[in-house]
């Protein structure tokens, strides 16, 4: 259908932004007491005075008048004293008012000291998708440089006139910068990098042998670094250490591109900035031997280069590795001012090469501003192209949805789908593509998804099985045509697809894969290569669906960050049991599957193992690891033909991605030697089959040092999380022990995790282990295979934070000993007085009864889960024992 110019309004209003550059807010102690006048401008003290007077702040303050709902006539102190008001009263409100229409943000963390502002994460809160992070090379360098000092390793002093103990310590430091650099490579959380060397040494870095670079490092270090370091709080300013340390970004970025055909991009601040540096010094002009000698690192150039707006589209238009960022002018520069910088980025730039930003740091409001007057701006300027004959709408709007979202999602690979802004029509089926796969791309990249000839998408459903869809893999196949729409009736379907009472047939929702998750698939016997992905659903809108258990994790994790500044690793501890199965022939046809081996024990490898299992697992461990699917180790366990595989930690969503991922791996790769790997509880008489969850606790990166006090309010906070859980334990067990079968293994004297509700230090006989260490450790032991895994773990999350938010303490006292053990009236000094529940009916009862819960999930997944288990296990009622356990064994 053809557009109109009001189309194209519409569009450049509402389109969510993704901002490719800004920073964190104040935490609420520094919000009142910055100045508010630097909302508009680069000016610092005495020069501030006069910022009144310019037309950026007379503009800004009639928009602010309308954000607080003041009258027109507002003076300054009027909309002070407001703003003050509402910062008081609901500053989380606020925020959100000034960052509404943003997908996500990608925030550079390095601007100051992490204890005065928010962890770049819980900016998620307030956009469409969680935030992430742009590392800042040079505050990586301080912190190294701080770290060294503290260890005694760098000179100082007389010790400076040490040739030698110069040449080692920046040795040192260069090899721990590119780790950290390394690493942050390698962070999913992390998008992209950001140089400030424009403050401190001017855009024009020397490029040359690499022996040049490290000569000028070493002597910058030596005789401009080290003399004043401590005074200047470890900054570095010289130009050959900067020069260094950019050069040593873009090797390693470059070496990343190498392995694996992408990178992540590079920004400069470039032109606009306060009296902190030499205006002639921040052309970008500056940055073109450097542009010359890495042509596979992109370079975003920052804030419109601002006053060298053309130079740097220039740039971006003679080389492809460079993109032109459009922000920070809003709304530092006058109206017209900022219509000519449109104007000049467009000159020359390709459109699918500009790139939009905020620039928003300290307060929320100068998000708002420069989202408002940027949009008015490009308003302008888009529509009067159209009007003028030199574009059509429809490529009018393709631009806006570009600059806006479409070219930051490809360039920083987020993997976000741009929700439709325009009544676009589109069709009911099973088979409907998502609405950003009609709308085109501003710039395409080659993608890891060309790595393989077909793609699973993949999720779980409420039930723990893996669904999924393949996609081949084609030449122009983007990322965003790996996501497509399903009815919303099979949110309420069994394993064996028949209906419950909330099965809804009508409706639409949205399979949204995950890129971070990419991971090859074991090839075996498939005609090409294969990777798998997993998702979560959305709706029409983009936004994460209520009944989405991937998403309701996310969110959960994301609440714990932004309210009690707790992050998280998880790691599982995975139990499989490899079964042989029997022909109808054998003498064990009376039962279709048989144990791999019995001629083993806890940690044993025995000659049977050595010839029967080694090898099958071995290979196992191999495969997995080449599908970055490594496990740390791996042992035989009590059961027969019983072993486990124990995954490092990872942040919770993520250490579920590869717990399924993982699991996949391992019952394909058995299915290849004719073996069925289950998960079943309880397969064959004996021990039972658990998948432990592992959670620590620690300060998210950005949330500054943590001394003694952190450390003791860490286990405080620590010790309410988990008497929230152990108050909601019983009715937790209905979703992290979801079958008949699993109550079977749940016994005491079993070291299975006992029936008792309680917790102790280094006791298996609890269904809580405190393992401690310097990871802080907590063991969840009533756990299995059998259910979905994000919604058991959001559930116990959830439980931990109604026990935040509630200060609760433990009414167990810890236990050193095996409960069942104990006298009642020793069980009752403790505070054990509870059970855990004996069946799955009992733990359904227990959950449909804990308002807690209820209200921790919003009400609508207790229910709607209820009703799925209880559907499920009448159809499972209706089978005989043992056709019931190898239907489950099937598929688990």
């Amino acid at each position: 259908m053809e557009h109109s110019i009001d189309d194209l309004r519409t569009v450049v209003r509402t389109c969510p932004v993704i901002d490719n550059h800004a920073h964190n807010l104040l935490r609420p102690h520094g919000l009142r007491s910055t100045d508010f006048l630097t909302i508009t401008t680069e000016a610092t003290g005495e020069a501030l005075e006069d910022t009144p007077k310019s037309l950026a702040h007379i503009r800004a303050a009639k928009q602010l008048r309308t954000l607080y709902d003041l009258p027109p006539a507002a003076d300054w102190e009027t909309i002070l004293k407001e703003r003050n008001r509402l910062l008081y009263e609901d500053a989380d409100g606020l925020t959100r008012k000034c960052l509404e229409g943003m997908q996500t943000i990608l925030i550079d963390d390095g601007l100051g000291s992490p204890d005065a502002f928010e962890p770049y994460q819980w900016h998620s809160k307030f956009t469409l998708s969680p935030c992430k992070r742009i590392v800042r090379i040079e505050a990586v360098a301080a912190a190294v440089l701080a770290s060294l000092h503290q260890q005694w390793k760098l000179p100082v002093g007389i010790s400076i006139a040490d040739d030698e103990a110069c040449s080692l310590a920046w040795v040192k430091f260069i090899t721990a910068f590119e780790q950290a650099i390394a690493l942050a490579i390698s962070d999913p959380d992390v998008v992209g990098f950001k140089s400030v060397i424009c403050y401190r040494a001017g855009l024009s870095v020397r490029t040359g042998r690499d022996s040049e670079v490290t000569d000028a490092g070493l002597r910058s270090f030596t005789h401009e670094f080290l003399p004043t370091c401590e005074a200047r709080g470890f900054r570095v300013e010289g130009r050959g250490m900067c020069d260094a340390l950019v050069i040593s970004a873009c090797k390693l970025i470059a070496a990343g591109f190498s392995e694996r055909g992408r990178a992540k991009p590079l920004q400069f601040h470039t032109g606009l900035g306060d009296n902190d540096i030499s205006l002639l010094d921040s052309n970008p002009a500056g940055l073109q031997s450097l542009i010359e000698a890495f042509p596979t690192v992109p370079i975003v150039l920052l804030h419109s280069a601002y006053p060298y707006t053309r130079e740097a589209g220039y740039l971006a238009t003679v080389y492809k590795n460079v993109y032109l960022d459009i922000g920070e002018v809003f709304p530092m520069v006058s109206r017209g001012g900022q219509e000519a910088i449109v104007r000049q980025a467009l000159e020359l730039t390709p459109m699918s090469k500009v790139l939009w930003s905020t620039d928003g740091h300290l307060q929320a409001e100068t998000y708002w501003l420069a989202n408002v007057q940027g949009r008015q701006a490009i308003e302008k300027v888009f529509v009067e192209l159209v009007e003028e004959g030199d574009l059509s709408v429809e490529q009018a709007i393709e631009a806006v949805e570009g600059i806006l979202f479409n070219n930051s999602n490809v360039l920083y690979e987020l993997g976000l789908r741009l929700p439709r802004t325009l009544d676009v029509a589109v069709g009911g089926t099973a088979n409907t593509p998502m609405p950003s796969q009609q709308i085109q791309t501003a710039a395409k990249v080659t993608a890891p998804i060309h790595d393989f000839s077909f793609i699973f998408v993949q999720w779980l459903d409420w039930m723990g099985m893996v669904r999924n869809r393949c996609i081949p893999v084609h030449k122009n196949l983007q990322p965003d045509q790996l996501s497509f729409g399903i009815s919303r009736g099979n949110l309420g379907t069994l394993q064996n697809d028949s209906f419950t009472p909330v099965c809804n047939p009508v409706g639409q929702i949205y399979v949204h894969p995950d890129l971070d998750s990419l991971r090859p698939m074991y090839q075996g016997n498939l005609p090409g290569p294969a990777a798998t992905i997993m998702a979560s659903f959305e709706d029409e809108t983009g936004r994460p669906l209520d009944l989405c258990p991937r998403s309701l994790l996310a969110e959960t994790v994301t609440i714990l960050r932004s309210e009690h500044s707790l992050d998280l690793l998880l790691g599982f501890e995975i139990e499989i049991t490899f079964c042989q199965r029997n022909p109808p022939s054998s003498s064990s046809s009376t039962d279709p599957f048989s144990p791999l081996d019995t001629n083993h024990a806890w940690s044993t490898l025995s000659d049977t193992q050595y010839t029967t299992s080694l090898p099958l697992l071995l290979s196992i461990t191999q495969a997995l690891a080449a599908a970055n699917l490594p496990i740390t180790h791996l042992h035989s366990e009590s059961g027969p033909g019983q072993y486990e595989f124990v995954l490092p930690p990872l942040p919770p969503v993520r250490a579920i991605d590869t717990l399924v991922q993982t699991r996949q791996a391992i019952q394909q790769i058995a299915a290849t030697h004719r073996l069925r790997a289950t998960v079943h509880p309880q397969p064959f008489p004996g021990a039972g089959t658990a998948c432990h969850a592992n959670l620590s606790f620690r300060r998210p990166s950005g949330a500054g040092n943590i001394d003694q006090t952190h450390e003791l309010e860490l286990e405080a906070q620590q010790s309410r999380f988990f008497a929230g859980v152990l108050a909601r334990l019983r009715g937790l067990c209905a979703f992290t022990m979801p079958q008949g079968a699993s109550y079977a293994r749940v016994a005491d004297d079993a070291w299975t995790c006992g029936r008792w509700v309680a917790w102790g230090t280094q006791n298996r006989e609890v269904p809580l282990r405190w393992v401690g260490g310097e990871a802080a450790r907590w063991e969840v032991r009533c756990l299995d295979g059998t259910g979905n895994a994000y919604l058991a773990i959001a559930a116990v999350l959830r439980a931990g934070l109604g026990g935040l938010r509630e200060g609760r303490e433990i009414g167990v006292r810890e236990c050193l000993v095996n409960p069942s053990g104990l006298t009642e009236g020793e069980r009752e000094g403790l505070g054990i007085g509870e059970r855990l529940p004996g069946s799955l009916g009992e733990a359904l009862e227990a959950l449909e009864g804990d308002e807690g819960l209820r209200e921790a999930f919003g009400g609508e997944v207790v229910g709607h889960y209820v009703a799925m288990k209880k559907a499920e296990q009448e159809m499972l009622g209706g089978m005989e024992e043992g056709e019931r356990r190898v239907w489950l064994m099937e598929r688990y």
